[in-house]
């Protein structure tokens, strides 16, 4: 009992719950299943990008390009699919993936090789990406009706009575758990966070990991850029416009440090839907869009100085030997 209470995915589940509830005092419809699976559904794209995002910042690094590479490669596929509508929709989804993880694998190359800081690549390539989406599409939007139907409907389905694109989140967060906990490579990601150099002396390769850290958050930000221009059926330069800094406070507010080495796939799951379930919950017991902003940054806020708090007391030891021998 005492260790559930020090886990900071209880507290962050007990916190949606008391959201939750607070709320359905005010509309009683909020608490409904069909309410609740929407807020899921809407949220899912922030939580598959949570979890790229969460990978990155393990190994003490940041992709604020993201978005930027969502926007991309949504306007890419939206643009092939007006051409050629006869595609397959799985051809598509993969060349997404295919392209989001080598827009991801230019921010590492640079990060690995060139050893320039993360924040200061990924600020260049976010404004690298959202010119090119500008340049591929001549300034142009894709609109609904240059999209075929299978692309639009795909993820608009439904089994076993959820949304397609909330399996789409659960494919990619069991995936991403077996990542983190079953490999080499996910506990890599953990060693190098906790401390780059004793990783090395365990024979671990700290600028290939980052880089398949960034490969990573590339592939899935591909996979959201589908998704995304599926969803809302208009591609755009201003598509997930900002969205970046609300992937950075979902993987905050679930507890992933921002110095690496500490944070879990459930937690990046819990901060994504804390942020849905706040977004959700304001407008409906009427609070103003401009004290929407400010409460979710105070909860950022809250949240780094719980993670702070937190990291002086206790981490994550990967290489607790190794650690002796630097």
């Amino acid at each position: 009992m005492n260790r559930l209470l020090k886990n900071r995915e209880f507290w962050l589940a007990l916190a949606i719950l008391a959201v939750i509830v607070l709320v359905t005092f005010r509309f009683p419809r909020f608490a409904q299943a069909s309410n609740l699976l929407t807020i899921f559904n809407d949220t899912s794209i922030l939580m598959m990008l949570a979890l790229g995002q969460m990978v990155v910042i393990l190994t003490r690094s940041i992709d604020l390009s993201m978005a930027a590479n969502l926007a991309l490669t949504g306007m890419l596929v939206a643009m092939v699919n007006a051409a050629f509508p006869w595609l397959p929709i799985p051809v598509l989804i993969a060349g997404c993936i295919l392209v989001g993880g080598f827009l991801g694998a230019f921010n590492g190359v640079l990060v690995w090789k060139l050893g320039i800081p993360p924040i200061v690549v990924t600020l260049g390539t976010l404004t690298i990406f959202r010119g090119l989406v500008f340049v591929v599409s001549g300034g142009a939007w894709v609109n609904a009706d240059q999209m075929s139907q299978d692309f639009i409907q795909l993820q608009r389905g439904a089994f076993l009575g959820l949304p397609i694109l909330s399996w789409f989140a659960i494919v990619v967060a069991g995936l991403m758990s077996v990542l983190m906990t079953r490999t080499p490579l996910g506990r890599a990601f953990y060693a190098i966070g906790v401390n780059p150099t004793a990783s090395v002396y365990t024979g671990i390769d700290v600028g290939r990991t980052k880089f398949l850290a960034f490969v990573l958050s590339g592939a899935i930000s591909g996979l959201c850029g589908y998704l995304w221009i599926s969803r809302y059926v208009i591609a755009s330069v201003e598509v997930a416009g900002g969205y970046e800094l609300t992937i950075v406070a979902a993987c905050v507010i679930g507890g992933v440090s921002i110095a690496g080495g500490i944070g879990t796939v459930a937690g990046a799951l819990l901060g994504a839907i804390f942020l849905g379930v706040v977004n959700n919950a304001l407008p409906v017991i009427g609070v103003s869009p401009f004290w929407q902003m400010a409460i979710s940054g105070a909860a950022i806020l809250l949240a780094v100085v719980l993670n702070a708090r937190g990291e002086k007391s206790k981490g994550r030891v990967i290489l607790r030997s190794a650690e002796g021998v630097a």
